[in-house]
Formats: structure tokens, sequence, C-alpha cells
């Protein structure tokens, strides 16, 4: 056992743990760490980071409680619980989070013109703006998204992600940007290629 693998700064044994979306994942033997990303086709892709980009995530925030003696707590998507957490974090919000201390720091703020990604569902792993929210009371609130391509589609409100404020993304992002093509255009990029 040579503990050569940390997810979010812990050293991992088991070939089982279950790493999920956002994770960080180092290898100091061979100095590579990667952020566990979704590509456009909804599959999880290790998206290399540097030093640097490796040393916070972003979780989004499911809950937000009071818990005994009065202490606000924030649950993240990860299943992190943030104790005394800033006061403006609402539900759906993301914060950045240190991987060191696990204290977060910035918020980006679930509104309007927020750059997201969709982390469940048939649009699994395409990155785009905030447009529209519908809430429907008894069912699922739906969101319209816009990709930079300038294609909109809709999707529930729990499968968005925010991962950053207006046209930057505060993490980078994997090969392809979060743009879905068609089969066409998947096509003729394969042909221009010479994969076909």
């Amino acid at each position: 056992m040579e503990r050569c693998v940390k997810v979010d700064g812990k050293v991992r044994t088991d070939p089982n743990y279950p790493a999920g979306f956002m994770d960080v994942i180092e290898l100091e033997k061979s100095n590579d760490r990667f952020r566990l990303m979704y590509d456009v086709k909804g599959r999880y892709v290790l998206h290399r980071l540097d030093r640097e980009e490796a040393q916070f995530k972003l979780c989004r925030i499911n809950k937000v409680f009071i818990g005994p003696n009065k202490v606000p707590c924030a649950v993240t998507h990860d299943g992190r619980t943030l104790r005394y957490p800033d006061p403006d974090v609402k539900v759906n919000d993301t914060v950045k989070v240190s991987i060191e201390t696990g204290k977060m720091s910035d918020i980006l703020s679930f509104d309007l013109g927020a750059m997201l990604m969709i982390t469940k569902g048939h649009n699994c792993g395409r990155v785009g703006t905030l447009m529209h929210i519908e809430k429907h009371e008894g069912s699922f609130a739906i969101v319209t998204v816009k990709d930079s391509k300038g294609n909109t589609f809709a999707t529930r409100l729990g499968n968005v992600f925010i991962i950053g404020s207006g046209q930057k993304p505060s993490v980078t992002l994997p090969k392809g940007r979060g743009i879905k093509k068609t089969i066409l255009e998947e096509r003729a990029e394969a042909e221009a290629a010479g994969r076909l």
C-alpha cells in the first residue's frame, strides 16, 4: 500500500472509494492533479489542473438550516456540513471551498445570467447561461439555459450547478467547453481529422 492517491486532500486507499463531480484527485508521486468533471456526453472525465486550481473545489448548497445550539449550517452536494456559513448563502448557490481547511470563501449566487453546468439528465455536461426559472408548485421547477452557441434547452432546477458569474467560469472546463455538437457536426469534424 503506497498511499499515492489523494481525493480532496485526503489519502484514500479503498479502490472502490466513491469520488464524484468536482472532486480533486492528486497523485503526488507523478505530480498530477485532476478534477472530476463531465464531458458533453455526460461521462466523467479527468480534467488536468495546475497546483493553484487544485487548492479549491466548488460545492453546491443543497440545504441551509439552524443546527443544535442555534448554529447555522449549510450542507453541500458532496456531503460536507459547513458551520457558520456566510448569511447570504442560499440553497442552489455554489460556494468555493478550500480543500486544505474546508472553509468557504466566495459565493457564486444562483441568479439569472450565471454560468452553470448541468450535472444530471439528458443534457449532463453542457455549460450555459441561466436565462429563466419556472416554478411549479408541487412539481419540479424548470430552468431554461442558453449555451454560448445560442442553443437553448431546459432542465430541472436540481440538475444545475453554478460554476461562475457572467461569462467567466471559476474552474477551467474540460475539452469541448460544454458545447454539445449535433451528430452532423461531430461527423464533419471526424472526417476532417481523418478518423472516418
